[in-house]
């Protein structure tokens, strides 16, 4: 119940206007959802500080029943959203901790205006300011994006959600299945279900119409029999923009991860002796924008080369 009052709020015309004001600076706010403490607190910490506060905001879901530090004295200091919910993987609580993020700086900063959704996995892979530019006013940031998406000064007239969306994929069957035959129809029929990284960007347009969404969440909420198969939070959100807005979303992430040697349905996760100057360039590389502006996944113990190289390379442009 209080999550329908959350998003009822939320999608209220009054409060949640899809459009900044000319007066806003626009915010990027960033939405951590963690079941452990934030392992690169410290990296975020320095990427934060040569920001403006006027240009960004950050949101926590933590898990309330997993004993977590909260941060004091630190840009995450009061950042945990108080209506948090225990998430499990591979499940449709993943969802719901998204969409209440998304409710939440919604509500919270009518400035808000691109969603970045991470994870406690996640690092920066650019220093704050090169992330903003991107997002904002590059001109060739989206190697996908048409000239008319363009002003003659570099600002986009059209601003796209950055989300993977796959319609390809081997055991995409298998995965529209997971809840029975027959059971997403007649809403989402297969020609329609996608897959992608449940780790994206979103407009604020697109956050509201996450929140605003009543018909899929029914479908995608319903408990898998198959459950080697069901990834809920890897389905809805690129279903639901795939089919609602597809001309407004680029199909691509800009969160890098690796997929070789995957265990379990997880990623690879990167161990100290591999982080470099030379990893961070190397994941930096991709075939749709200029760069990407994140990875995952790193191991706990990373945290320490990973500030070895903080300055130098990673936050330095």
């Amino acid at each position: 119940l209080d999550d329908l009052r959350l998003f009822h709020r939320a999608t209220t015309p009054s409060l949640s206007s899809s459009h900044l004001s000319s007066s806003s600076s626009p915010k990027i706010a960033f939405l951590f959802l963690t079941n452990s403490d934030l392992h690169f607190l410290p990296l975020w910490n320095r990427f934060f500080r040569t920001a403006k506060t006027s240009r960004y905001n950050i949101y926590v879901h933590a898990d309330p029943t997993v004993n977590i530090t909260r941060p004091t004295k630190s840009v995450f200091d009061e950042r945990f959203i108080p209506n948090a919910k225990r998430t499990f993987r591979a499940s449709a609580t993943l969802i719901s901790a998204t969409r209440r993020l998304l409710a939440t700086a919604i509500l919270d900063d009518p400035a808000n205006a691109y969603f970045a959704v991470l994870s406690q996995y996640c690092i920066p892979l650019h220093s704050f300011n090169y992330i903003y530019r991107s997002l904002f006013t590059a001109k060739t940031f989206d190697l996908t994006s048409n000239s008319s998406d363009l002003t003659q000064y570099g600002v986009r007239v059209k601003y796209k959600s950055f989300i993977e969306i796959i319609s390809k994929e081997p055991r995409l069957w298998k995965r529209y299945v997971a809840r029975g035959r027959f059971v997403m129809m007649p809403e989402v029929p297969f020609e329609d279900f996608r897959v992608g990284s449940q780790f994206f960007v979103l407009t604020r347009k697109h956050a509201l119409l996450v929140v605003k969404d009543r018909t899929l969440w029914r479908k995608f909420k319903l408990p898998c029999y198959r459950a080697s198969e069901c990834y809920p939070e890897e389905h809805y959100f690129p279903t639901l923009l795939s089919m609602q807005d597809p001309d407004a979303v680029t199909r691509y992430t800009l969160t890098r991860v690796n997929w070789t040697g995957t265990v379990a349905g997880h990623p690879y996760m990167y161990k100290p002796k591999e982080v470099s100057a030379k990893l961070i360039y190397e994941l930096r590389k991709s075939n749709y924008s200029s760069s990407y502006l994140f990875a995952r996944k790193f191991s706990p113990d990373c945290l320490k080369p990973l500030m070895g190289i903080a300055n130098s390379v990673i936050l330095r442009d």
